[in-house]
């Protein structure tokens, strides 16, 4: 027979409940060192030095008194449309402090964030369910890849989560509350604040408090047929008192919104809601830009990366806890509404997601918390001891993975795939490894360690696919140059620290990266994530820069030199044949670049350039299916739309060519040649659409 659910859940003996809670206890303690303890290791996360760089001009903001503006002039970064204020206040503590170790610093203070965040989740665990479920989701959390590395370095997205878990915690303590004291108000309000100073987002929070107090009000008046007007008005006094204290609070450290306190937080929530950045992603094996991911990008990700325990226990909740459902709905169905409800959304939006779901870690505490409780109703309906049994040794089972992978691959917990993939292994080339650079560290420390022993006081030239100078703030003999790692061969540089982003899928699956000029390869769970590359030689840099200077002949020198020799860079022989077509070869040319494309069949520059040729030759079958190809590969290649058109305008192709130029315009509507190309198309047939075409061709710069 089952356990009887109220005795267990809410009335454990004293000795029981006692050993529950040193338990409970214990567990937190010992996962609060053991994340302290991991950011020792920490590799500086992909946007923290710009996110670092916007707190010292906040900070210099208000210790000027508001003079210093240049908070306010973030064209590329569209930093000041972000709260930041976790990373601000931690700005304000280096500096009042004198910490040297700026980055060591901060991984800590995230750290301590993000234990909070697993720390509160417990504690509603606790509230809902009982000290039982509270340590099973500590342990669920010690489990936990993604979160774990994330809460190593990434102040943008743990605090949040620890924000809004808050909020979400408190919120439900405030709702079910017999009476609103400032005991539970000032939680509330400043839980709030912090959501809103770190995130426009944090405004959802105020929605679920209206919204949830609308629907408790309700129910009241369903069960009861009474409106009590002075319940209702000091309802609305808390109401506009939370609303009000959170929001003036959240924008305190927020100089855009500080000085536009309503239009400046709508158009920080508009920006963050369409965040204008768009960057190519390893999705399902190709690269698609983040913006035209396909609509079960975010679903599918949370899906293969968090643990299956995880999943199990969620499942478990939602067949078990039915009786916990009737006595507690409206709690569970808030939290779960809590969850849902940004997700849905800008799934519905389309929202610009990219960065794997590490935007979307808010909602993981709280999955946490169902799946622990879930857990927990399960180990205690089942009373046959090797039923049970059976039960402990299956969930231990799921956690094995996700906790030995934590142990072989720290600092690179976030690079978990779970067993739905075939781990990191099956994940390799399919999805992103580490594109949040945390490998960059290690890279650099292990090259600096390197040349002090072997190339002591020379002065040499390190590349890197990550800004990386933190690193070698102290090697004065050395100078660290970004730039991606495509474009290598035209940057000069005598070693290159490339962590596995933005890395072609066509280059990982066919082993052609890491180069076979590494010697350092990093890797986890067998898979490279980042190498360290030794130059042979610089004749592909000096090729490249002869050619820039106008110097051809000198170029083949050096480009002739270089492809006798094994190549792995397929801009190598893109750069030469440019050098050849110059010089009216159009066969080398060609020649030149199926050899680049034996590298990396998906090379869009060489494939649009042979299409080019293709056209001028007049082989336009060959061009369209080469354009076709392009666009294929790279819907945002917006040169390969014109180019196509036109050839379907030539073919009389008229409705295919103006889609194409729709389509290209849909995303690029500023791209003149094709607004141009689209009123040609309309010359004849329609003078006064291309009419109203060319004005718009005039208006575009």
């Amino acid at each position: 027979m089952p356990l009887p659910y109220k005795s267990i859940i809410y009335r454990p003996s004293a000795g029981r409940a006692k050993i529950t809670r040193g338990l409970f206890d214990l567990l937190a303690g010992c996962l609060l060192i053991f994340m302290m303890l991991g950011t020792r290791e920490a590799g500086i996360s992909g946007d923290e030095e710009v996110h670092y760089q916007q707190s010292v001009k906040v900070y210099n903001f208000y210790a000027t008194g508001g003079a210093d503006k240049s908070v306010l002039d973030t064209p590329y970064s569209q930093l000041k449309y972000y709260g930041q204020s976790f990373d601000n206040i931690t700005t304000i503590l280096i500096r009042w402090f004198n910490i040297d170790d700026i980055y060591t610093f901060r991984h800590q203070m995230n750290a301590l964030a993000g234990w909070l965040c697993i720390l509160l989740a417990a504690l509603l665990a606790v509230w809902l369910s009982g000290y039982g479920a509270g340590i099973l989701t500590l342990l669920l959390f010690a489990v936990s890849p993604t979160f774990l590395g994330h809460a190593q370095n990434n102040l943008k997205d743990i605090p949040f989560a620890l924000a809004y878990l808050a909020g979400t915690l408190f919120l439900l303590r405030w709702l079910f509350a017999k009476k609103h004291t400032w005991k539970n108000t000032l939680p509330l309000i400043l839980s709030i604040a912090f959501c809103i100073s770190i995130r426009p987002g944090g405004l959802l929070l105020l929605c679920y408090l209206l919204l949830f107090t609308a629907i408790l009000e309700f129910k009241t008046y369903r069960e009861t047929a009474k409106i009590n007007i002075g319940l209702l008005k000091n309802r609305a006094y808390s109401l506009g008192l939370i609303v009000l204290g959170s929001y003036l609070l959240g924008i305190l450290l927020w100089p855009y919104v500080l000085l536009n306190p309503i239009s400046g937080f709508l158009k920080s929530y508009q920006v963050m809601a369409q965040f204008p950045t768009t960057i190519r992603q390893i999705f399902e094996g190709r690269l698609e830009w983040s913006d035209l991911l396909p609509w079960y990008y975010l679903p599918k990700l949370m899906l293969i990366t968090i643990p299956l325990i995880v999943w199990t226990g969620v499942l478990s909740f939602f067949a078990l806890t039915g009786k916990a459902f009737r006595q507690d709905g409206l709690k569970y169905g808030f939290l779960i509404f809590t969850i849902l409800f940004p997700i849905v959304f800008v799934l519905y939006e389309h929202s610009n997601l990219y960065g794997s779901w590490r935007h979307f870690l808010f909602v993981y505490p709280a999955i946490v918390v169902l799946a622990a409780i879930g857990l927990y109703h399960l180990l205690q309906r089942i009373s046959e001891p090797f039923t049970r049994f059976g039960i402990v040794l299956l969930l231990l089972m799921l956690a094995y993975d996700p906790f030995t992978f934590l142990v072989r691959n720290h600092p690179y917990d976030y690079l978990y795939y779970n067993q739905l993939t075939g781990g990191l292994k099956g994940a390799y080339g399919n999805y992103e490894t580490d594109y949040y650079y945390h490998s960059i560290r290690e890279g650099s420390e292990w090259l600096i360690a390197d040349l002090k022993k072997n190339h002591p006081g020379d002065s040499l030239k390190i590349g890197t696919n990550f800004p990386a100078e933190w690193f070698f703030r102290k090697e004065k003999n050395l100078a660290v140059t970004y730039f991606p790692y495509s474009d290598r061969s035209q940057y000069d540089w005598d070693y290159c620290i490339v962590a596995n982003s933005y890395i072609s899928p066509t280059l990982l699956k066919n082993k052609i990266w890491p180069p076979k000029n590494s010697v350092k390869i990093i890797e986890a769970d067998g898979i490279p994530i980042c190498a360290v590359v030794k130059r042979e030689s610089k004749a592909d840099f000096l090729g490249y820069r002869a050619f820039q200077q106008h110097h051809p002949e000198e170029s083949v020198k050096y480009y002739e030199e270089l492809v006798k020799k094994e190549c792995q860079d397929e801009l190598i022989f893109f750069n030469f044949a440019s050098v050849c077509y110059s010089l009216g070869d159009k066969d080398k040319t060609m020649t030149l670049l199926q050899r680049g494309l034996e590298i990396n069949r998906d090379c869009e520059p060489i494939l649009m350039f042979k299409a080019n040729i293709c056209t001028e030759k007049g082989d336009l079958s060959k061009a369209s299916s080469l354009y076709e190809t392009v666009i294929g590969l790279n819907r945002k290649y917006f040169d390969a739309y014109p180019a196509l058109a036109r050839i379907c305008l030539v073919q009389k192709e008229t409705k295919k060519a103006r889609e194409l130029l729709k389509s290209c315009l849909t995303m690029d509507p500023g791209f003149k040649e094709a607004i141009v190309l689209l009123a040609d198309s309309y010359r004849t047939s329609d003078p006064e659409v291309a009419r109203k075409y060319d004005e718009l061709a005039k208006q575009t710069k």
